[in-house]
């Protein structure tokens, strides 16, 4: 029987069964839901009739309450109003859980891009040898992060979980029984999560699924590309950023880092004693069942924390002459199983995650500064008395040389003192955990060589003395400094004792890129092309110097971030570019939607895989023409202009703080650090976090980040009679097509008849007006530029979710958007009623969870 097109199996797989379940969730035996669910439907339909009509949110809410609920009082309307977004929010979870059940229905799991697909290929092509030599040296990590666009919390997310599965076997009576826990389970954080919350949260992906996943997808390659043989490259591996992280987030604290390291021991090692007791239960051989008794004890007492000499060494040790012992005497029986434990602990250590240190370079230049101060009025001789009057060249040439160590007692500064307490704890990590552990420290807002000596010194000065077994990473954001950054790393180059260090750590450098924070700055088409420019640059510097160069992407959900379709845009990468190894941010929903089943996590996992080894592969030239890199940069050019005069303009900040959700991002208790950088009262628009700033266009359905720009530049190609210039652009470079697809992706979650009465309010209609007409014109020439009618067109499953999630948040959308409204009058009243305001507040509040939920990727 012929497999059907993945839009009828999405329709069959998802939509149907939507309908289903969600007729079953309206017939729950809780009064508050059944009267809820009768009313949500007579909502949604005067909402969709009335933005037909071009009516303003209030008006649609009013005619709802005039039409079907005019006996109600005001009080009593406000409280359905809130029980439509619990509704919502809820609906939005049986969505997931029922995308989720039907993923490896939806999606091939052996189609293109997966292991299975590359092996037939390469076997085919009599590339076999070649593709085994790059496995050897290439690796994909992905690097969880806490950033703050997951709105479950933890009882929720274990919902989804036993929901899925029960989905999945069509068990009818567990589906009733969870959606009526779902009905009564609050989704609403009462207070923020601390940093080792956030980091419990995640681990829960760690043992749940990448434990699996991680595991699966290294024993096929080594079974079937490898013949069995033993792989040294681990191949995939995963960063951990809760608890290590404290760019802005002054509640990671040192003790933070170290209890969160010791969790991923703890939870690695659990993983392994509930493998070795199933094993233990198979393997009741002579000779090995009291070998297996011995190793199940030692994980249990360490476990506990109960003492123990067991060693990573001595247990991968164990396993293999246990493996030895099945083959030679027992007939290899589940010699395969035990294979496999020891394929996981090649994978994950006694560390399970590489936990990541990341400040901004401000800071470290603030605690480094009140570092050398203490040393010279203390009398060290470690720097000179006039340091700090001496010129960046001397300096550096200090801090390359530097030698001693500090006695952290002399510091008096609390916040210094913390920052060097966390360099002290990589260096514990290392000796309990190992060096894999922690061993990257990120230099967010990285400048000039000078941030990244100084971090070099203080970390020799405090832990490293001997020998500095911890990797840095200057993390470039802003357009100027991804500019400046192939000068930054010439110049590290040639320093002898930094390159000295590089050697020792196998002439490797890694060097982070944010897609983030590059796209506030430069706007969309700008960010990624100056990013792909500066790889370009950065790895032509970096071969020069004989160094390794590994790009480790700061990529968000959402296509304005630098998410979108990820594993295309690492195919689009030419010879150009370093890629030997593929590195990214995963965060908030991103996570779960992405990695959060066994088979979403392996299917995103080998995709990234194949992505990246891809590239090396083909035989295709991706090499960019000269003639399309001067399009594109004119490209670039143009929509950066036009992103910069839209920042400029005088309403862009008030816009958003009086007409957005941005202020109440802070309100949401849904991560551990502050919403915004500095601490100025006003908004500063350099203050403001990447993720509230994508967010609160993301609830405007406006998307901004993710296209402005690109109808301006797109324009001027058509008004100049050479719009066949971008076609042959997006025709002949993966690179910009894939640009051009993640901006659809932006456009398609965009929806401005929710705000187009503020079109005629008299302080921000002109810089609406703006905003639309840029919309508009991206969407016309994108869609005349790919020859599409309708946007998405080449991914209709994947528009058909959009359009399904974009449907069950209508009601949300307009019920905020009316919360807004009511806010803004009130506060222009003459009397203010401070109750009604703090009413209206929570609504909006509230109405952020199910939308940032749905979008999936914030965007």
């Amino acid at each position: 029987m012929p497999t059907q097109p993945k839009l009828t199996r999405f329709n069959q797989n998802v939509l149907s069964k939507y309908q289903i379940y969600n007729s079953i969730f309206m017939t729950l035996p809780f009064d508050t839901v059944t009267k809820t669910g009768a009313l949500l439907p007579l909502f949604h339909e005067t909402c969709h009739k009335g933005f037909e009509n071009r009516d303003d949110p209030t008006t649609i809410v009013n005619t709802f309450f005039d039409k079907y609920q005019a006996r109600r009082s005001s009080e009593s309307q406000i409280n359905l109003l809130f029980r439509f977004i619990q509704y919502i929010e809820r609906q939005v979870v049986l969505f997931d859980a029922i995308e989720d059940a039907a993923f490896p229905i939806v999606n091939n799991m052996d189609g293109i891009g997966t292991l299975r697909s590359l092996k037939e290929t390469v076997t085919a092509d009599n590339k076999l040898e070649t593709l085994k030599k790059y496995l050897e040296e290439f690796k994909v990590r992905i690097v969880l992060t806490a950033h703050p666009t997951q709105f479950y919390p933890g009882s929720v997310l274990g919902i989804i979980t036993d929901l899925t599965e029960a989905i999945r076997q069509n068990d009818l009576l567990k589906i009733n029984d969870l959606l009526a826990q779902l009905g009564k389970t609050p989704f609403f954080k009462h207070k923020k999560p601390t940093p080792y919350d956030e980091a419990i949260s995640l681990i829960w992906y760690l043992q749940n699924v990448f434990y699996k996943s991680f595991g699966d997808i290294y024993d096929y390659i080594q079974q079937n590309i490898f013949e069995g043989e033993h792989v040294d490259n681990s191949i995939i591996n995963v960063g951990f950023w809760p608890g290590g992280d404290r760019d802005g987030n002054p509640f990671v604290t040192p003790e933070i880092t170290l209890k969160v390291a010791d969790r991923l021991k703890n939870s690695i090692v659990k993983s392994y004693y509930g493998s070795i007791r199933e094993l233990k239960r198979k393997l009741t051989f002579q000779g090995v069942e009291e070998r297996m008794a011995h190793l199940e004890q030692e994980l249990y007492n360490l476990v506990i924390e109960k003492p123990s000499d067991l060693t990573l060494d001595f247990f991968v040790s164990e396993l293999k002459a246990i493996k030895s012992i099945v083959r030679a005497e027992h007939q290899s029986l589940y010699a395969d199983e035990l294979n496999s434990l020891i394929n996981k602990t090649h994978l994950f250590g006694f560390h399970f995650a590489n936990l990541d240190i990341r400040q901004d370079s401000r800071k470290h230049a603030q605690f480094f500064n009140d570092m050398v101060n203490a040393l010279i009025e203390s009398g060290s001789s470690i720097f000179p008395k006039n340091y700090h009057d001496l010129p960046e060249n001397e300096q550096i040439e200090i801090l390359s040389k530097v030698e001693g160590s500090i006695d952290l007692s002399l510091i008096k500064d609390e916040e210094t003192l913390m920052a060097l307490e966390t360099m002290k704890a990589i260096k514990t990590i290392q000796e309990q955990n190992g060096e894999a552990a922690a061993n990257r420290y990120i230099i967010s807002n990285n400048q000039t060589t000078l941030n990244v000596m100084q971090l070099f010194a203080m970390l020799k000065l405090v832990a490293f003395q001997d020998e500095l077994t911890v990797d840095i990473g200057p993390l470039f954001e802003t357009i100027t400094d991804l500019e400046n950054a192939p000068k930054v790393m010439a110049e590290l180059y040639a320093n002898p004792e930094y390159a000295a260090h590089l050697k020792a750590r196998g002439n490797k450098q890694t060097i982070m890129l944010g897609f983030s924070d590059g796209t506030k700055d430069g706007g969309y088409l700008m960010a990624n092309w100056a990013i792909f420019k500066a790889k370009e640059n950065l790895t032509k510097v970096s071969r020069e110097n004989g160094i390794k160069v590994i790009f480790f992407d700061g990529r968000g959900g959402p296509p304005a971030r630098g998410g979108g379709k990820t594993h295309n845009f690492y195919a689009s990468l030419g010879p150009t570019i370093e890629d030997k190894e593929v590195q990214l941010t995963i965060q908030g929903q991103t996570i779960s939607s992405n990695f959060g089943t066994l088979e979403s996590s392996q299917y995103n996992l080998e995709q990234l895989i194949s992505s990246g080894i891809d590239n090396s592969l083909s035989e295709v030239d991706l090499t960019m023409h000269p003639e399309n890199r001067k399009v594109m940069t004119d490209l670039a050019e143009r929509s950066y202009e036009a992103y910069a005069a839209f920042k400029a303009h005088p309403k862009f900040i008030s816009y958003l703080e009086h007409m957005s959700t941005l202020k109440y991002y802070a309100k949401t208790n849904i991560g551990s650090r502050p919403s915004k950088r500095g601490k100025s009262e006003g908004l500063i628009f350099e203050d403001l976090r990447a993720i509230p700033f994508v967010g609160s266009w993301s609830q405007l359905k406006q998307n901004v980040p993710g296209f402005f720009g690109v109808g301006t530049a797109l324009k001027h190609y058509e008004d100049a009679g050479e719009f066949d210039k971008v076609q042959e652009l997006f025709k002949t470079s993966n690179f910009f097509k894939t640009l051009i697809e993640n901006s659809m992706m932006s456009l398609s979650k965009s929806f401005f008849d929710l705000t187009r009465y503020m079109s005629e309010d008299e302080e921000y209609g002109e810089f609406w007006n703006l905003i639309n007409e840029e919309y508009e014109t991206s969407k016309r020439l994108i869609l005349k530029l790919t020859g599409y009618t309708e946007l998405m067109q080449e991914e209709p499953s994947g528009k058909a979710s959009i359009a399904m999630r974009e449907s069950i948040v209508l009601p949300l959308l307009t019920i905020q958007q009316y919360a807004l409204k009511k806010i803004q009058e009130l506060e222009k009243a003459e009397v203010r009623d401070e109750e009604q305001i703090k009413i209206f507040e929570k609504m909006v509040t509230r109405s952020l969870f199910g939308n940032i939920n749905a979008s999936r990727n914030s965007a």
